[in-house]
């Protein structure tokens, strides 16, 4: 039950990083106004506002004005759902599930807000800073201490490599808002080991250049256009916490290391 449960909190999380994803970057509230339509301006109904199921029932479109609703709202709703529901059945009710859950809602929230506007808010990385070392330190307390020194220096490892980037190019290959996410993401890896930290970590450049090459290809980008890394960073990550760890593993089989 423990992926059904948390699945339905992703759907509920997944309508609040919604308000999350539109307000922090333009300097808004999160508590009012409330939730109201942006073409005719009439607030949102209760029976409205219920995840994914209210937009398919108004058929993406607003109940007052019917001007269309973005399909990306219950996109957001729903790959939340889909995150929290796999984070229940890869790692169950423990402490460390709720450092992932943290660290999958802020990242949703980062993702979006990166490729909407290139930036990742440092509000949001300090929220899932603070609530991923709470929820280690709970792990901490129920299953002891060994993962914290891996932890620490998987963290250490992550902003060695994405803050020697950002010094390196003077800014212009990594921006500060990934510098401070990346020892975050390498804490939360690195407590599962070094496995999961290093695919995580290497992952996120091997996504960013297969995508670059995509888009070159495609021609919706040209040679030295700028592609915002958050997504490829976060998407990294995602592939560490879920699977690094057997990756990992058949890679040291493959090069007879194990």
């Amino acid at each position: 039950m423990v992926p059904v449960v948390f699945g339905v909190l992703g759907l509920l999380i997944g309508s609040f990083l919604n308000v999350v994803i539109h307000r922090v970057p333009a300097g808004l509230s999160l508590v009012s106004p409330g939730s109201a339509c942006s073409a005719c301006a009439h607030p949102v109904r209760a029976r409205d506002n219920v995840p994914v199921l209210s937009w398919l029932v108004l058929r993406g479109r607003c109940r007052d004005c019917h001007a269309p609703i973005a399909v990306r709202y219950p996109l957001v709703e729903a790959v939340t759902a889909a995150l929290f529901a796999t984070l229940g059945w890869r790692f169950g009710s423990t402490p460390y599930a709720a450092a992932a859950l943290v660290v999958a809602a802020a990242g949703v929230a980062l993702f979006m807000i990166d490729l909407d506007h290139r930036r990742l808010p440092f509000e949001i990385t300090a929220a899932m800073a603070v609530g991923t070392v709470i929820a280690l330190g709970v792990d901490t307390v129920r299953h002891g201490a060994d993962p914290v020194v891996p932890a620490l220096l998987a963290a250490a490892l992550w902003l060695a490599v994405y803050g020697g980037i950002w010094l390196a190019t003077a800014g212009r290959g990594m921006g500060l808002g990934d510098v401070a996410l990346a020892p975050v993401l390498g804490l939360a890896l690195g407590w599962l080991g070094w496995g999961p930290a290093l695919i995580g970590l290497g992952a996120g450049f091997v996504i960013g250049a297969v995508v670059g090459v995509g888009l070159l290809l495609s021609g919706r980008a040209q040679r030295g256009a700028k592609v915002p890394h958050g997504p490829f960073l976060l998407s990294g990550a995602a592939l560490g916490m879920l699977a690094g760890e057997p990756l990992a593993a058949a890679y040291l089989r493959l090069v007879g290391l194990s």
